[in-house]
C-alpha cells in the first residue's frame, strides 16, 4: 500500500508543529487514548523517529525530488520540540500548512491529507503528543538547495495543488465506507505515495490512488485493475495484509512494511474493514503506461531470464511463480510485479529485502541481496522474465534501468 515512506508511505509531518505545553495531568484521558490511536494511524512515529533515535523526537533524512528534508521533534521541549504552540497555530499547521509566523510548510508534511481531519481528532493528537516526555533535539529542518529552501515559493503550490477543507460524508454511501474514506483520504494519507506526481510534486488527482513512484520504491495501484491493481483482493485480503503484514496474495516490504509495523497492525478491525470497502469501491483505473503484449517465451531475453530464475528464484517462488502463501509472495498475478515502473523490483533484487513483522505474524521472511551475483544484463534479464511469464504482462527491464537506480540506492535502501 505506501510509505513511505510511505512513504512512502512512506512521507509524514514536517517542519515544527507545536503543543500549548499543557500537564499531561490536566488532559483528559480519553481524549488522551483518542489522540494516541490517531497519532497511529497517520503513523507519526515512523517519520518523527531518527534511527537509533528516540520515538517522536524527530531527526530522520527524508529523501525528496527536490533534496532532503528532516523531521522535527514532537515531543514537548519547549526550546526544540512541540512546547509553546496554542491550538489554533497548531491547527493552522496541520490544515493549511502554514506554521508560526505564517512560515510556509513544505508538503512532506502532508497538510493537503490531514486538512480533512476533523477539529477534534486534530487536537486529539496534539493533546496525545503533549504527554510524551520532552527530549532536547534541535533539528535543521530544510536542507533543500536553492531555489527549493526558499519557503514562499509554497504559496504557489498551494494555489495549484491543495485544496483545503475538511472531510464530508458522502450520503449515497455507507457509514463504514465513509470512514474508511475519511482514514485513507485524511490521516492515513496513502494517496501520498500511491498516486502518481508532476514535475513539480503535485498529485495527479486524475488517476489518485493509480500508483506512484518515490525515492525509488514503487507504491502499486490502489485501484480495482486485474492487473497491476488489487481488484483480485476480497475485503478480507485487505484487512488480512494491513493486519498481518501478508496474505495469501503478497508481503508487505520496503517502506510498506514500516507502514504496516508502525501503523495498521495497530489499527481496529473495525477501521481495517472500512479501510478494505473504501478501496474495494476505487475505480479500476489504468496506469498511464500500458504494458506491451508479454514478451514470447522464445525471445532471447526471456530464455535468458527463465535459466537465471530457475537457479536462483524458484526454490521459494517455485517455478510457477505461485510462491509460498503468506511465505513467499506469489509472483504470478502480482501488482508489485507488474507495475509499470520496475524500481521496486530492481531495488529488491539488488538490496534484498525483510517482510514486515507483525504481532500476528512475528516471522519476517527475507530475500537475499543478489548484487553480488547477478550483473545488470542477468538482473535485467530475470526481471523481464517474472514481469512477462505465466500471464503476467509488464514492459521489459533494461540494463541501463539496473545501472540507473543501483547508482542512486542509498545504502540501507532495502530496509526500513
Amino acid at each position: 500500500m505506501k510509505r513511505a515512506p510511505a512513504v512512502l508511505g512512506l512521507l509524514a509531518g514536517l517542519l515544527g508543529l507545536g503543543s500549548t505545553g499543557s500537564h499531561a495531568a490536566e488532559q483528559d484521558f480519553v481524549t488522551i487514548q483518542r489522540g494516541r490511536y490517531l497519532a497511529t494511524v497517520g503513523d507519526c512515529i515512523s517519520c518523527h523517529t531518527a534511527p537509533g533515535g528516540i520515538p517522536f523526537a524527530g531527526g530522520r533524512p527524508l529523501e525528496t525530488p527536490f533534496g532532503t528534508l528532516v523531521t522535527p521533534n514532537l515531543t514537548p521541549d519547549p526550546a526544540t520540540g512541540l512546547g509553546n504552540w496554542t491550538d489554533a497555530e497548531f491547527l493552522r499547521a496541520m490544515r493549511e500548512g502554514i506554521g508560526r509566523g505564517g512560515k510556509r510548510l513544505y508538503p512532506a508534511l502532508p497538510y493537503s491529507y490531514y486538512t480533512k481531519a476533523t477539529r477534534d481528532d486534530l487536537l486529539a493528537i496534539k493533546a496525545y503528543l503533549a504527554t510524551l516526555n520532552p527530549v532536547v533535539n534541535p533539528v535543521q529542518v530544510n536542507q533543500l538547495p536553492f531555489p527549493f529552501s526558499i519557503r514562499f515559493s509554497m504559496w504557489g503550490w498551494n494555489m495549484l495543488f491543495f485544496t483545503p477543507g475538511e472531510y464530508r460524508a458522502v450520503a449515497a454511501k455507507s457509514a463504514e465506507w465513509n470512514r474508511g474514506a475519511y482514514l485513507v483520504e485524511g490521516l492515513g494519507h496513502c494517496g501520498a505515495c500511491h498516486t502518481p506526481r508532476n514535475s513539480l510534486g503535485g498529485e495527479n488527482t486524475t488517476a489518485a490512488f493509480s500508483g506512484g513512484t518515490l525515492i525509488g520504491w514503487h507504491a502499486p495501484n490502489l485501484g480495482r485493475d486485474l492487473r497491476t491493481g488489487i481488484g483480485g483482493w476480497s475485503a478480507e485480503d485487505i484487512v488480512e495484509y494491513l493486519k498481518t503484514g501478508r496474505n495469501q496474495r503478497s508481503a508487505a516490504s520496503g517502506p510498506m512494511a514500516e507502514v504496516v509495523y508502525f501503523s495498521t497492525q495497530h489499527m481496529t478491525d473495525a477501521d481495517l474493514k472500512a479501510i478494505a470497502t473504501y478501496l474495494k469501491d476505487l475505480p479500476a483505473v489504468t496506469p498511464a503506461v500500458s504494458a506491451a503484449p508479454p514478451l514470447a517465451e522464445t525471445d532471447p531475453v526471456m530464455v535468458a531470464g527463465k535459466a537465471i530464475y530457475l537457479d536462483n528464484c524458484s526454490a521459494c517462488h517455485v517455478s510457477s511463480g505461485a510462491g509460498v502463501p503468506r511465505m513467499f509472495p506469489a509472483l504470478r498475478g502480482n501488482a508489485v510485479v507488474q507495475a509499470p515502473d520496475g524500481s521496486t523490483l530492481v531495488r529488491v533484487i539488488t538490496q534484498g529485502v525483510r517482510a514486515a513483522s507483525t504481532a500476528t505474524a512475528p516471522t519476517a521472511p527475507a530475500m537475499p541481496p543478489f548484487d553480488w551475483k547477478l550483473n545488470d544484463e542477468q538482473t535485467a534479464a530475470v526481471l523481464t522474465y517474472i514481469r512477462n511469464a505465466w500471464g503476467n504482462a509488464a514492459p521489459a527491464v533494461s540494463p541501463s534501468l539496473v545501472s540507473s537506480l543501483k547508482r542512486n540506492l542509498s545504502p540501507d535502501g532495502a530496509t526500513p
